[in-house]
């Protein structure tokens, strides 16, 4: 199903992302906006009309420069490196795993094509609708043997029908492709000389069955290449602070150093003719040349983003795409660039909803924002602190506390206008907070750290834990009864009180993973996660554990019950896991990310929102389906 999001821009830090939201199914995003998956290439096709492809098999198309982008059914969840077209109608992706897709529509759908290969692809080029390259693999960093490297190069001549491997386990990283004509390309990558990483750029005349090296240089990657003509070349490429910049005037048989070891690794050039080019990387770097690469200015970006990919239309024309669903745009040569993608991006820890619309997240470097219309827009509120946020808990629509880094905790009375930091009398770090009515709360933190208050946290008493391991979660069903988990010497720990914290009884989950979330829906009844997709469930208060089946290997961060059988859990590469029965069966959602998953929030059995790394809301009012 296609959904259309309204770009909004950004002014003085403000957001408001407008979705409509409530015609979809499944999760969906609320922030950032379109997306916040990495976004890994952009080719435009015309004025208006330009393609994304991205991580989580991310495809996004516009045909008003930029002001709507819609979501394209990729039919693929690997990560998207790579696009190419040949016209307005006529293109091919490629990514992870030896995923290609083509469209023959310009965009609007796509196929998938049997590359032959399960290694990951970097980067494709075509030179007319059916002969073109696709790259990817990896070289390994000696003295790992030489048959692990899984350099590889695909060609193919009839549009993707057939592709053929025409070169593989080359001692070589390909991180981009230029073809200059069907025969003849230039790849850019690394490979490794001892145990230096080496930027190399390599050429073929016989469609890439065979490669020559051209040009190398040490500490560093090449990334980008753009070609304007067979002959006029630019690579670009680095490493953390060293960049460098080469341009070929002879097709790729020699290479000359235009600019080297100033700040910041470039990752993608476009140029649109032989003195016209635009280069982008790391920490939002745009750099412009008109003469051909011997001078490049610098251009305000408005992001710290890393950047991806480059395309230019002509010389003023062009639209630039990063990590956490960055777009820019400019019409104007660069001169200005315009955030087309909406939203505010900081690593979102905890989230907290008490009805439908109305809501909280918290995450790094003393963030909270609100949300009173069910997350078609965010609201930033001032925190007055820095210290990384990571739980929150709110019991109305005025009442809530924060906890967070150095043994922070913010206490709100209205609705998050103003937060006030209360005395913890701790530095630890603090990871979770569950209040059961506007008095009575418990804190959990490092070095087994538990809190509590009866007085709204006018004052916090330290409670003996009798554990030294990290405290990770808490769930209180009433003033009285709670329990808490964390890490462990040979497992999760997990705690139980029944006289509010005045005493804690140690548990045993029967696992060996460190648990980070617990969710209870009554005096029986809880759930709690962790490492490797550990789910452990119990309906006796925690006397005893049984371990459940949840079909994944991937850490666990978040859990929440809305009663005895329905339930959702969260963790690492956009996992999601739902239960209808108990957690008798968990069910895999596609939460159309790979982002890290931290925090989750129900009202009902259907309304949610999910929050995590890039700055990542999902909503979903469906129960994720």
């Amino acid at each position: 199903m296609k959904v259309v999001f309204r770009v909004v821009v950004l002014f003085l830090g403000m957001t408001s992302a407008r979705t409509h939201s409530f015609a979809q199914s499944g999760w969906f995003w609320q922030n950032p906006l379109p997306t916040g998956n990495n976004i890994g290439a952009v080719a435009t096709l015309d004025p208006n009309t330009m393609v994304a492809v991205g991580d989580f098999g991310t495809i996004l198309r516009t045909t008003d420069s930029g002001e709507t982008w819609t979501f394209q059914s990729s039919g693929t969840t690997h990560d998207l490196h790579g696009v190419s077209f040949v016209d307005a109608n006529t293109g091919t992706a490629v990514g992870n795993s030896g995923t290609i897709l083509r469209t023959t529509d310009g965009g609007v759908t796509w196929m998938p094509q049997f590359s032959g290969t399960v290694e990951d692809l970097a980067a494709v080029s075509f030179v007319d609708s059916n002969t073109g390259m696709a790259v990817g693999g990896y070289a390994t960093r000696p003295p790992t043997p030489p048959d692990r490297a899984t350099g590889i190069a695909l060609r193919t001549t009839d549009g993707g029908v057939n592709w053929t491997i025409q070169a593989s386990r080359l001692q070589m990283s390909f991180q981009g492709l230029s073809l200059l004509d069907a025969n003849t390309g230039i790849a850019v990558g690394y490979s490794w000389g001892g145990r230096a990483q080496v930027a190399v750029i390599l050429g073929t005349n016989n469609g890439g069955a065979t490669w020559t090296y051209r040009f190398e240089t040490t500490l560093g990657a090449f990334s980008g290449v753009s070609f304007v003509d067979t002959n006029t070349g630019t690579a670009v490429g680095g490493i953390l602070s060293n960049r460098f910049i080469v341009r070929t005037t002879n097709g790729g048989i020699t290479w000359r150093v235009q600019s080297t070891g100033e700040m910041g690794a470039l990752r993608a050039v476009s140029f649109v003719d032989t003195n016209t080019g635009t280069a982008v990387g790391v920490s939002g770097t745009i750099l412009r040349t008109t003469d051909g690469g011997d001078s490049w200015t610098p251009q305000p970006s408005g992001t710290l983003n890393t950047l991806s990919s480059v395309s230019f239309l002509d010389t003023n024309t062009g639209t630039a795409v990063g990590v956490a669903g960055t777009i820019l745009r400019t019409s104007d040569g660069g001169d200005s660039w315009t955030l087309q993608s909406s939203g505010m991006v900081s690593f979102l820890q905890g989230v907290s909803f008490v009805d439908a619309n109305t809501g909280w997240v918290v995450g790094r470097a003393g963030t909270i924002w609100t949300t009173t219309d069910g997350g078609h827009s965010w609201t930033p509120q001032f925190s007055g602190t820095k210290d990384y946020l990571r739980g929150v808990s709110f019991v109305d629509t005025n009442t809530g506390t924060a906890v967070g880094g150095a043994g922070t905790i913010l206490r709100t009375t209205d609705g998050g206008h103003s937060w006030t930091r209360q005395s913890s009398g701790t530095t630890s770090l603090l990871f979770g907070v569950s209040f059961v009515d506007a008095n009575i709360g418990t804190a959990v933190g490092i070095v087994g750290t538990i809190l509590r208050t009866t007085d709204g946290g006018d004052s916090w008493t330290l409670q003996s834990s009798g554990t030294t391991h990290d405290l990770l979660g808490v769930s209180f069903v009433d003033a009285n009864t709670g329990w808490v988990v964390g890490t462990g010497g040979s497992g999760g720990t997990i705690l139980r009180t029944t006289d509010g914290g005045d005493s804690w009884t140690l548990q045993s989950s029967g696992m060996v993973s460190f648990l980070r979330g617990v969710s209870f829906v009554d005096s029986n009844t809880g759930t709690a996660v962790g490492d490797s997709g550990t789910i452990v469930h119990t309906t006796d208060g925690g006397d005893s554990w049984t371990p459940q089946l949840s079909g994944t290997r991937n850490d666990l961060e978040g859990v929440y019950f809305v009663d005895t059988n329905t339930g959702t859990a969260v963790g690492d590469r956009g996992t999601v896991l739902r239960t209808m029965d108990g957690g008798a069966n968990w069910m895999l959602q596609s939460s159309g990310t790979s982002n890290f998953l931290s925090g989750v929030s129900f009202v009902d059995a259907n309304t949610g929102t999910v929050v995590g790394g890039n700055g990542t809301i999902l909503r979903t009012t469906s129960g994720g389906k």
